[in-house]
């Protein structure tokens, strides 16, 4: 029916409104809650839903698990027992730093059984910046909203005489102790799963608008006459009359140097804001720091998938270090257990991140890296390593020395105005010695004498150490040419950077273990997981050689034979041999049930395998497994990750895979296309160019790269070059239902490779 003329103009002003301001409003598309219905023995992302600012010192969950469970938050459990301060990477590192608070009305329980209540979905809001739940045991809603380094609650009680806020510093060593004529509790807890940490607490101050009436401490579940209470498991509780409806307001702030820090933190963060100012503020820094990357066309599950995954990846490493009095960057230090100067981050594994998520922040979020760098040299300065597992401090957990990657790509890709040759030098000492919990490189001395670490001296995973050793010598050869080092020190990492050679098994035409004396191991199963590989097979790890695919592609036979390899990873069926493990570990299940043959992708290793057409000259291959790849396995659901989350490792080849390219190697300084995802994407770079990336004619259908065009020029290369798109870029592809067979197929169209280097 058609509308008066001035109807239609009334209502334009709106429209136009009210479409612009659902575009900005970025946060909205998250769900925090994607990957969260997961167990111990089938991840689908083993993530928990944190309510926190980017890369803030801080995180808050709602607790399900038990204390001390790592899985603490899971979809299908029914009861909350507390919401928690957390700082955990994964349920496999556990967590660090952590207190709870509960509501509770009623008769008072302080155990964490005692005081659950049962919770529906159905009345749960899940927001990066706000969350908020009905606790139906009593009666009580509970809404949380945060800032780095502190957060804001506001209960809602039914009316009642006893209305009761528990406070769980948690076992390990704790301490509380209640201010009433204050309306303030401290205290601080000092458990941590990964160690040892010296003199390590996370203290915090807590202050409560409403007169506080009842208070008591307990140890564990006994009643202490005492309103401060040290004890291996120090709760304290508070209580007052409420009103039907009453809205009872807690600040929070916590600190790993001291109670005087954490109050700092919460005056600095806080002031006076009201819980609603907190959560605009928090709501506004989640939209302005996705809205580095906007995306147009597209489905509405895209979109949220998309920005699900990017609030992921803008977490880990999280901040460590606080703001003094004097305005000065402090941390407290898990290496001396002291309070030492300048910047530090925890709560990341290189093994996983060095692939995707750096190179993602080198890209879009540059400024934050060099804050991670310099907070790298703090760490070697204070620990005499750089970390490879930090959660907090050295990790004894994975393979591979990938701090060299994370070191070298960053200086690599423009990084400056840090210690970039105390970092030269850590990257040395780690590359040539073996150090504690993980750090250096186990197995040194065979593999620098052999030129890989042997599979019978009893140094498990010893050829994904081999192969992850040599790429991390590669990046340490790149970033020494860049520094203009001796031609006589770097070419020994060039030339060790070439081991992955000696593990290649010609008759296979595979990566295979090899024993101190020359030989293969024997019997050879390419399908066993772990044994001589962490956490995947041969078939998973044979595609490890990042930043040489020539190279191995010459030991394979030529580009027919491996384009075949590769097509063989999708077309072997999903058989696995778990003999190492005892047990079908869940990255196996999960290659096993996802449909794609004995590609992996819910675990790291072969993750970069599906862009590797691009070096053989046919690169539809990679556009079809990566679109594939993205409908597939990636939803934002509570189930929407094939695998383990990884500290934004999987989101970050989902984010990048659906512009368009990804990191190969990303010491190379490269990008290898693929397809892009949506009808259009703009990045907008810290230094205020734009990359546009526009693919008008995308549809599920359309999936294939027709042509390309670069800053309007015709584009057949490969790979796009990282100090190019630096200064900004308009990338037009025109997409087809068909792949074209004769585009990027010429050798100079390829990718980056050591054995091409001249």
């Amino acid at each position: 029916m058609k509308k008066p003329l001035l109807l239609l103009l009334t209502l334009i002003p709106f429209f136009s409104f009210s479409q612009t301001k659902k575009s900005a409003d970025l946060a909205e598309y998250v769900n925090p809650l994607m990957g969260t219905d997961s167990k111990y023995d089938l991840s689908n992302g083993n993530t928990y839903p944190v309510i926190a600012l980017p890369w803030g010192m801080n995180f808050w969950t709602p607790e399900t698990g038990k204390m001390g469970d790592g899985w603490q938050y899971t979809y299908d459990a029914h009861k909350i027992n507390g919401f928690k301060q957390t700082h955990q990477p994964s349920p496999w590192m556990n967590d660090y730093g952590q207190f709870a608070i509960m509501p509770e009305t009623g008769h008072l329980k302080v155990t964490q059984n005692g005081r659950q209540s049962w919770f529906s979905h159905k009345t749960e809001i899940v927001k990066p910046y706000y969350y908020s739940v009905y606790l139906a045991d009593h009666d009580v809603t509970t809404e949380i909203t945060p800032t780095e380094r502190s957060a804001q609650f506001r209960f809602t009680f039914p009316k009642n005489d006893s209305s009761f806020i528990v406070i769980d510093a948690f076992d390990r060593g704790s301490y509380v102790k209640v201010i009433p004529s204050e309306r303030k509790i401290v205290g601080y807890s000092t458990k941590f799963a990964r160690g040892p940490l010296k003199n390590f607490k996370n203290f915090f101050v807590i202050y409560v608008d409403k007169p506080i009436s009842i208070y008591h401490t307990y140890s564990d579940s006994t009643m202490t006459d005492s309103l401060e209470l040290h004890a291996k498991h120090a709760s304290a509780v508070i209580g007052f009359k409420t009103a039907k409806g009453e809205k009872v307001h807690m600040r929070v702030a916590s600190s790993f140097v001291s109670i005087e820090q954490a109050e700092l933190n919460l005056q600095r963060e806080q002031g006076k804001d009201s819980f609603d100012v907190t959560e605009q503020k928090a709501k506004d820094v989640w939209n302005k720091t996705l809205s580095r990357l906007t995306v147009e066309g597209g489905t509405i599950d895209q979109k949220r998938t998309f920005y699900s995954c990017l609030y992921r990846m803008l977490f880990f490493p999280n901040k460590l270090y606080e703001i003094d009095a004097n305005g000065n960057r402090i941390h407290y230090s898990p290496y001396t257990g002291k309070t030492e100067p300048g910047y530090m981050f925890a709560g990341t594994g290189f093994w996983d991140t060095f692939r995707a998520l750096y190179p993602f922040l080198n890209l879009v979020y540059p400024s934050i890296n060099k804050e991670m760098q310099e907070g790298l040299i703090n760490d070697y300065k204070e620990g005499g390593w750089l970390p490879e597992w930090s959660s907090p401090g050295y990790s004894d957990v994975m393979v591979g020395n990938n701090s060299a990657s994370v070191v070298a790509e960053a200086y690599l890709k423009g990084l400056r105005g840090y210690d970039i040759e105390t970092l030269y030098k850590a990257l040395i000492h780690g590359a040539n010695n073996d150090g504690p919990r993980a750090t250096g490189r186990k197995g040194v001395e065979y593999y620098n004498k052999l030129g890989y670490v042997p599979y019978d001296v009893k140094i498990n995973e010893n050829a994904a150490r081999t192969l992850e050793y040599a790429y991390d010598d590669f990046a340490i050869y790149q970033l020494g040419k860049a520094l203009g080092k001796p031609k006589d020190e770097i070419e020994v990492y060039k030339k060790r950077s070439m081991n992955y050679k000696n593990l290649f098994d010609p008759a296979t035409g595979l990566m295979r273990g090899k024993n101190q004396d020359g030989t293969f191991e024997t019997p050879f199963n390419p399908f066993k997981w772990g044994d001589a590989f962490t956490e995947g097979n041969s078939w998973h790890y044979t595609w490890g050689v990042f930043h040489d695919i020539q190279g191995l592609e010459n030991l394979m036979g030529g580009k027919k034979k491996f384009v075949a390899k590769l097509d063989s990873v999708f077309s072997l069926p999903p058989i696995f041999d778990d003999s190492y493990y005892g047990e079908v570990i869940h990255e196996i299940r999960e290659m096993q049930i996802a449909g794609m043959g004995q590609y992996a992708h819910g675990n790291q290793p072969i993750q970069h395998m599906i862009y590797l057409y691009n070096y053989a000259g046919e690169p539809w291959k990679t556009q079809y497994w990566a679109r594939e790849t993205m409908n597939k396995l990636y939803k934002a659901t509570p189930d929407g990750y094939c695998g383990d989350e990884d500290n934004g490792q999987t989101s970050a080849w989902y984010v990048f895979s659906a512009m368009g390219f990804y990191p190969v190697c990303p010491a190379a300084g490269q990008y290898v296309l693929g397809a892009p995802l949506f009808n259009k994407v703009t990045l907008t770079l810290e230094n205020g160019r734009k990359v546009i990336i526009n693919a008008p004619k995308n549809s599920a259908a359309n999936k294939y790269v027709n042509t390309l065009t670069y800053n309007g020029k015709p584009y057949d290369l490969n790979y796009l070059d990282h100090k190019t798109l630096m200064q900004g870029a308009v990338l037009n592809f025109e997409m087809s239902a068909a792949p074209n067979k004769q585009r990027g197929i010429k050798d100079s169209d390829f990718p980056y490779s050591l054995s091409n280097e001249k």
